[in-house]
């Protein structure tokens, strides 16, 4: 079974500037040195080490000097005191694709959720929709499908969700943008 893997949470997606991920968002003040708590909105953490380079919403860019997980503090390259990091505090950080795909590795059959967004889902021949969104729902992930206009035309709900698990998804190609399920077509008659 291929696994979709989390670039960012959709829940941002409509926030973030254009063509960028949002992975995270810069929390409270830690310490005396300009700590600050790092919540994380990404599957890759090991994005987040020394030197590595995030841009802002502004569009400014920040640097990280280092990254403690355990702790979920980070402390920013040129910020030194609770002064200089209280401005910083609810910033969301992003990063492009290409830096994604760089940083971030995928095991054999995973995908980024960015690379699905758009496929066409397919059953037994006969396309059901489009992939809206992909949404994490406790420990799933669900393709959030646009139904089909010919199929709406049919009195089918507009959209439907799909679970990302083996009995519905057969195979995901992010070459073609086709994701083929089986099941599909009766999550959407029930919806």
């Amino acid at each position: 079974m291929e696994k979709v893997t989390e670039s960012m949470s959709n829940r941002f997606r409509n926030s973030s500037p254009e063509n960028l991920l949002h992975v995270a968002t810069l929390g409270r003040v830690v310490g005396l040195k300009g700590d600050m708590k790092l919540n994380l909105f990404t599957d890759f953490p090991e994005q987040f080490k020394a030197n590595a380079s995030f841009i802002l919403e502004n569009g400014n860019e920040i640097v990280l000097d280092t990254y403690n997980p355990e702790r979920e503090l980070v402390h920013l390259k040129g910020i030194n005191s609770p002064e200089s990091a209280k401005p910083l505090t609810n910033a969301k950080l992003f990063t492009t694709f290409e830096a994604t795909r760089e940083r971030c590795n995928l095991s054999e059959g995973e995908f980024f959720w960015f690379d699905l967004i758009g496929s066409d889902v397919v059953e037994e021949g006969s396309v059901l929709g489009k992939v809206q969104e992909i949404e994490r729902i406790g420990p799933l992930d669900y393709l959030l499908v646009t139904t089909d206009p010919m199929l709406v035309s049919k009195g089918l709900p507009s959209t439907f969700l799909i679970p990302y698990i083996d009995r519905f998804v057969i195979a995901s190609d992010v070459g073609t943008k086709m994701i083929t399920v089986k099941g599909g077509l009766d999550l959407l008659e029930a919806s």
